[in-house]
């Protein structure tokens, strides 16, 4: 059978770079054959050992995962159940002698794994490879391969909650894994490499290294072997060598270590210069002279220190660390995402200015870390202990194999200096009515904190581990566990979830008092951006650009500003998918600073801003590029701000061709605010020798309809609202609405609408059915008496927006809304009247009982006004009081 090679995990090395003298065949070592193609797929409610007959297959390629849709619709819930994928195996001949295996970089989250109807293995957890040797189930004819897959809920498996959403599937790379009897180990813990690498002395003067041979031998008989290893350079140089002959037994395992002593001037791996050597390791037959099996390591040479005063140093030099966290899935795939869109994230935080990732959580795909390795960010890995545990010895026991797991299959990444095991796990803790037994719920947390702490130091003593706490300082110091990890990280949201903005700088100051001895990371700090929100008068929950940016220049400076402060992790890299969210992007959570599809967002300019050293100068606002707003008084023009993010000191705004004068950057940030006219405007930034421009369509609305210069068109206003909401389906701009002014538009009676939460001023945060527009219709003015909207005579389209926001399904809190102080919310019925014009329009109104809660409804006519009378719209109660959410009109002739 030809087969289609993804790649080769062998590279036959010349003798002469191994410093051997005798020329050694090749004898077809360890390949590494993709099996991502031809797989068919079918969802399957049973439980039993082989896929229920008549099933409906499809055929599809990996990685693949069932939860690709239907976390996006309006359904609560998605498919937390079994799928069965099955393949056909076709084997060359030569492979009857080998040892054959399915290595599974990924499969969520209970996998079983039947070859030829036999079970070959099983592996649970849904973030860690896996491997499955399969030699003894093969039949080289028409084998085939079944693999049981689910993501159901076990309560011995975590996560069990948490702020992401659990997809199903076989979401990462399948491959053959063919090797010679006696090879290197290719399942210890999932890692197929079985050569781990140790530097336990590094200067700038020299460096040593250990390399930690695990071999196996599966013939019937003992093979006398060589253990050729190499340093080699970035040029492909042999640095030092190591050879060893040694006997492995019949059917026995030996590990072996060798040491490199005294390696001179070592080229130092870093955030600047990530230089990376290799450690090209063969296992050689001294009976055939054959090479049996060959592994290639990344190696940088690098040392580092968490101090808990001073902060973080890299090979001697402090270093501020500043990155993101990241969750795997993108848009419109779920978790399932090529190698080439997961390489690109970890570029993305590069060209950020970025220096840190943390691979929350969860580990995730291998091509992370080794893009982290070449390209000089360090990381952190956790495993997805998140919110809460089970008081079980097969849950400590699973959490325990996905430590060792994720150690021993990235144990060979420079890159990684910390192996974190939870995740805010007092958020919302089990047995709040009955203390005594969430005293000893908090006992087998710390139990399992510990065993967790002391497993991850005694797998690699050579790196730190962590905790992950929210911002309850009193309740983790209280049970103690600040002081089981050698770092503490804090998720901190002060100014979004609970608090003030303020109270962010106060609690690390608090931390440094009272946890003086303990390193610290901030790995966890943001706020929702929602790129189509914005605001003038931006405001915590608003979803609106503008608040994230104040919110992480306040955060970013804070950090920077102390020192011992190792570094801090904005949450998140990109948004990604949470099915129980709601909020205006529904099943989102906006922190990222790119899209879900990866567009950077103003945000993620900011931190260019603050971090790149070469000379940044961007319009921020960049993606608006279609604004709308109100002429100021009589003039031809409306002013609205624009921000511009820079590392320079100032900067020069012009608009079509006109400065508008020389502005401080202050934190990063230069403000105008700019004159649009009506149509095209061209923005121009200067500083020095640097630019960027950005051209922006304006719609200007008249101040007063009778004012010739500015001719009405179109307008789209939403009630009970301080933002502005582009529909980027549409093209259409939302703008905030105003009370009625004479020869003007606006309201007349009522007020703005404010939810049962304490997050929010203004408008609700509840899905709204039926529509992807959901900030159309999650603010409204409540008492509404009249619209007016003075225009002048001629063919007119209304639009009125209507959502019952009260009422509905009750759903539980969400565990991250910290300060989620729901008030029960008291239905009323709400029967109302609409009249245009004194022409009834809308009678008997009952948006609940006609539509359901939190649906978009949407009721459209025409007028033709007449004798200068314009449009007036009035609402007349019938039973509790009238409400709009928005408003469209548009002028036909």
């Amino acid at each position: 059978m030809k087969y289609t090679c993804r790649h080769f995990i062998t590279l036959l090395i010349p003798c002469v770079l191994l410093g051997a003298s005798t020329t050694y065949a090749q004898n077809k070592p360890a390949r590494l054959i993709s099996l991502n193609d031809q797989w068919k797929f079918s969802k399957d409610q049973s439980s039993s050992q082989s896929p229920s007959p008549n099933l409906n297959w499809q055929t599809l390629s990996l990685p693949h995962t069932w939860n690709a849709t239907d976390v996006m619709d309006d359904e609560p819930g998605y498919y937390r159940g079994t799928g069965w994928y099955k393949r056909k195996l076709k084997l060359d001949a030569d492979v009857k002698n080998k040892e054959v295996f399915l290595a599974f970089n990924g499969a969520n989250q209970e996998t079983e794994v039947y070859v030829n109807g036999k079970l070959a293995g099983s592996h649970i957890g849904g973030y860690t490879r896996f491997v499955v040797p399969v030699s003894s189930f093969l039949n080289y004819k028409d084998d085939e391969i079944e693999v049981k897959v689910t993501n159901r809920f076990n309560e011995d498996i975590a996560p069990l909650t948490a702020d992401f959403t659990f997809f199903g599937g076989i979401y990462r790379n399948v491959d053959l894994l063919v090797t010679a009897p006696v090879h290197f180990a290719k399942n210890d813990h999932g890692n197929t490499s079985g050569v781990y690498l140790t530097t336990p002395d590094v200067s700038k003067e020299t460096a040593s290294l250990k390399a930690k041979s695990l071999i196996e031998n599966a013939s019937a008989e003992a093979v006398k072997v060589q253990v050729h290893t190499a340093l080699t350079n970035a040029d492909g140089v042999v640095v030092a060598t190591n050879i060893a002959t040694l006997t492995i037994p019949a059917h026995q395992k030996s590990t072996y270590v060798q040491d490199f002593k005294n390696i001179k001037n070592p080229q130092l791996w870093s955030a600047e210069n990530p230089y990376l050597y290799r450690v090209i390791t063969q296992l050689i037959d001294l009976k055939t002279k054959t090479v049996l099996d060959q592994v290639s390591n990344p190696l940088g040479f690098r040392w580092f220190k968490f101090d808990a005063e001073k902060g973080f140093f890299l090979n001697g030099e402090p270093v501020k660390l500043i990155g993101a966290s990241r969750h795997q899935d993108y848009k419109g795939m779920g978790n399932a995402v090529p190698d080439a869109l997961q390489i690109r994230d970890v570029e993305l935080l590069k060209k950020m200015g970025g220096n840190f990732l943390r691979v929350s959580h969860y580990p995730q795909d291998p091509q992370i870390l080794e893009a982290c390795d070449r390209l000089g960010i360090l990381a952190s890995v956790e495993i997805p202990v998140v919110n809460t545990i089970t008081e079980s010895v097969a849950f400590t026991e699973n959490c325990k194999n996905m430590q060792v797991e994720m150690i021993r299959q990235n144990f060979n990444h420079p890159s990684v200096v910390i192996w974190a095991y939870m995740n805010e796990i007092l958020l919302r803790p089990k047995f709040a009515d009955d203390k005594p037994r969430q005293a000893a719920y908090f006992k087998h947390i710390v139990t399992l904190a510990q065993t967790l702490d002391s497993l991850t130091r005694k797998e690699d003593p050579s790196r730190y581990t962590m905790i992950a706490n929210h911002g309850s300082f009193d309740a983790y110091h209280k049970i103690g566990l600040t002081q089981i990890p050698m770092i503490v990280g804090w998720n901190l949201y002060s100014g979004w979830y609970s608090g003030n903005i303020e109270d962010f700088g106060k609690f690390l100051d608090r931390h440094h008092q009272e946890l003086a001895g303990k390193p610290m990371l901030v790995t966890e700090y943001g706020a929702d951006a929602d790129p189509r929100i914005r605001s003038f008068i931006p405001v915590r929950f608003d979803k609106s650009v503008e608040y994230a940016i104040k919110f992480n220049q306040v955060y970013l400076n804070d950090i920077i500003k102390r020192p011992f402060v190792s570094g801090a992790m904005v949450w998140n890299l990109a948004d990604f998918n949470s099915e129980t969210r709601e909020e205006t992007m529904p099943h989102i959570n906006n922190k990222g600073l790119l899209t879900l599809g990866r567009e950077p967002k103003d945000i993620y300019l900011l931190y260019q801003a603050y971090l790149l050293k070469n000379p940044f100068l961007k319009i921020a606002s960049g993606t608006w590029k279609i604004r709308t707003g109100t002429a100021d008084s009589s003039k031809s023009y409306a002013a609205q701000p624009i921000q511009v993010t820079t590392n320079l000191k100032t900067a020069e705004l012009f608009i079509n061709g006109q400065s508008l004068g020389v502005k401080d950057a202050v934190d990063h940030v230069c403000s105008w605010e700019v004159p649009f006219v009506n149509g095209s405007n061209q923005l121009k930034v200067t500083s020095g020798a640097h630019s960027d421009e950005l051209d922006v369509d304006f719609t200007l609305q008249p101040f007063k309809f009778s004012d010739q210069h500015v001719p009405f068109k179109e307008m789209n206003v939403l009630l009970g609202a301080k933002r502005f909401y582009i529909d980027e389906t549409t093209h259409q701009i939302w703008m905030p609405d105003q009370p009625y002014k004479k020869g003007s538009w606006g309201y007349i009676g009522g007020e703005a609408f404010k939810g049962t939460n304490n997050r929010m001023s203004y408008g609700s945060d509840k899905n709204i059915l039926e529509t992807d527009s959901d900030p159309v219709y999650q603010t409204q003015q409540v008492g509404i008496e009249q619209f007016k909207l003075d225009v002048p005579d001629g063919e007119y389209e209304l639009s009125l927006y209507f959502a019952e926001l009260i009422g509905g399904v009750t759903k539980e809190a969400l565990a991250y809304n910290l300060d989620n102080n729901h008030q029960k919310e008291v239905v009323k019925q709400r029967i109302f009247k609409v009249s245009v014009n004194g022409e009834t329009f809308l009678e008997n109104l009952n948006l609940a009982a006609d539509y359901g809660y939190t649906t978009a409804v949407k009721k459209r006519t025409r007028i033709t006004v007449q004798g200068g009378k314009g449009i007036t719209l009035d609402f007349k109660t019938i039973e509790g009081v009238p409400v709009l959410n928005a408003l469209g009109l548009r002028k036909i002739y």
